[in-house]
């Protein structure tokens, strides 16, 4: 049996890192998780070849080549993945999908000829045994979240390494919060899932060994769902096993701002090589973080958790929506103070959009305010639903909000005053490749002589330079980032002052 694996194109958006990864020649931010772990439950005496669209172009000659295309998307990906599954209807290839796309839109993809709702584990097996009968099903539907300690390690090895900037795994699923506009709970459940220990140092082996000792962003929603595992049998043993490799890797990761309440889980995260962290911080508008659900970040001082966090050595990254019911006319202006006031140097914000399968969404069905499907882009400017916020208010508000923040001054200004308390850990040997050479000279000539931030980029440079060598590396890494940001939302923002 020959089965090819097909990752539908990605648009360019803010974390798809696009602009920036051109400065280290890669083609993309990192592999499809997903799909490379339904690759290793595909018997291993079966071909595979693996399509990355957004690394590689999809030609007829791959589609004929296979038995069977497995396809896995998010919402984000939906034209594309309609594209793929259309060109193999063409072509008489059968298809088979699942992930977030296809179970929260099954009925817009119906003609696959096999869909797989929910998580994978305890389904696919089912199907490898019908399909060896002749009768495989057209919908297979997990009723129940699987056993994540039975996921298997994913086949790395069907890529090509040297076109990603990182890799992922993932620790557990599920999410303990059930935030309204978050579908993270319907579709992974309320309590957190996690792997073993055991599967964890696995899959670094696996990493380590394959030739990968660059980053790894840990995929989970909230990898501190269960703080009791990760203090008494995770972090630990991830620390010594880097320790014993010599930091091969560095790790990102999403947490929830409650992180900041747990000393004990900062330092050991730090020992164990996180360098960053996203943090759903939402608003600085307490009625708006309430309307929400987002209990974790109510009663609390917001920036002096974000600046606990960035205390220990971590960079903190945020996410913010604006658009809320509650949300006044003045939070644009604070919202952008406060971005400014935390020195979060990457601040994705987004408008609210209501996904499908979200109390956010039941509600506003409910009010008859829904008028449209969410692009699952969070910074497209598209809005689904309708605002108690006149819309042309909220859209231009939006626009001053990053047109503010994304301006050279204002992020040159806060990735400095980011750097100049910041502690990097001293954790992990400095390796030099070529890449960050090449990287480092892009830099100079399209920030430090072609772009519009000439001035501030070597202010920055020679600030770090002379004044904090130590940050020197981070710093024109911060400025290439700002660089693709910058180019993202050039195009919505023109003219905004």
């Amino acid at each position: 049996m020959k089965i090819l694996f097909v990752y539908p194109q990605i648009p360019v958006t803010f974390w798809g890192f696009k602009y920036a990864l051109k400065f280290i020649s890669k083609k993309a931010a990192s592999p499809p998780l997903g799909l490379l772990t339904v690759a290793a439950m595909v018997p291993e005496a079966w071909e595979k070849r693996i399509i990355d669209m957004n690394t590689s172009r999809l030609k007829d000659k791959h589609l004929r080549w296979a038995d069977y295309v497995f396809i896995s998307g998010m919402e984000l990906q939906r034209r594309s993945a309609r594209e793929v599954i259309d060109r193999c209807k063409n072509l008489g290839v059968k298809t088979v999908a699942g992930g977030p796309l296809f179970t929260i839109e099954r009925s817009d993809f119906d003609d696959v000829d096999h869909l797989f709702l929910g998580e994978a584990e305890d389904t696919f097996p089912q199907f490898l045994e019908d399909l060896k009968n002749g009768h495989a099903q057209h919908v297979y539907q997990a009723h129940e979240f699987p056993d994540v300690t039975k996921t298997p390690i994913p086949l790395w090895r069907i890529i090509n390494k040297k076109k990603y900037s990182l890799m992922s795994i993932q620790y557990s699923r599920g999410c303990p919060f059930n935030c309204e506009f978050c579908n993270v709970t319907m579709l992974n459940g309320h309590r957190p899932r996690t792997k073993t220990k055991e599967q964890i140092l696995g899959e670094l082996d696996a990493l380590y060994n394959w030739g990968w000792h660059d980053a790894v962003f840990i995929v989970d929603d909230n990898f501190i769902g269960n703080k009791k595992k990760l203090k008494n049998e995770l972090l630990p043993a991830i620390a010594r096993w880097m320790e014993a490799h010599r930091y091969p890797f560095t790790f990102s990761t999403q947490v929830s701002v409650d992180l900041a309440d747990e000393d004990e889980l900062m330092q050991l995260m730090i020992e164990a090589g996180f360098q960053t962290v996203f943090v759903g911080i939402e608003s600085p508008h307490e009625a708006s973080l309430y309307e929400c659900a987002k209990q974790q970040n109510v009663n609390r001082d917001l920036i002096d958790s974000v600046k606990r966090i960035q205390q220990y050595g971590f960079e903190v990254q945020g996410g913010f929506i604006l658009g809320f019911d509650n949300d006044p006319e003045s939070i644009f202006v604070r919202l952008a103070e406060f971005i400014q006031n935390t020195g979060i140097i990457t601040a994705m914000v987004g408008l609210l959009n209501a996904a499908k399968g979200t109390r956010l969404y039941s509600r506003l069905e409910a009010e008859n305010r829904l008028i449209d499907k969410t692009s699952g882009d969070n910074t497209d400017f598209s809005l689904n639903f309708i605002p108690k916020m006149d819309y042309h208010t909220l859209v231009h508000g939006y626009k001053n909000v990053l047109a503010t923040i994304y301006s050279p001054r204002h992020y040159y200004e806060r990735v400095q005053n980011f750097l100049k308390d910041f502690k990097p850990p001293k954790l992990r040997p400095m390796y030099f490749r070529f890449i960050h050479i090449k990287a480092f000279l892009r830099s100079i000539l399209y920030l430090g002589f072609i772009g519009k931030e000439k001035l501030h980029f070597w202010r920055l440079f020679f600030w770090s330079l002379i004044k904090r060598p130590a940050v020197f590396p981070a710093a024109v890494s911060y400025a290439i980032q700002g660089y693709h940001f910058r180019r993202v939302f050039e195009k919505y923002v023109k003219g905004i002052s």
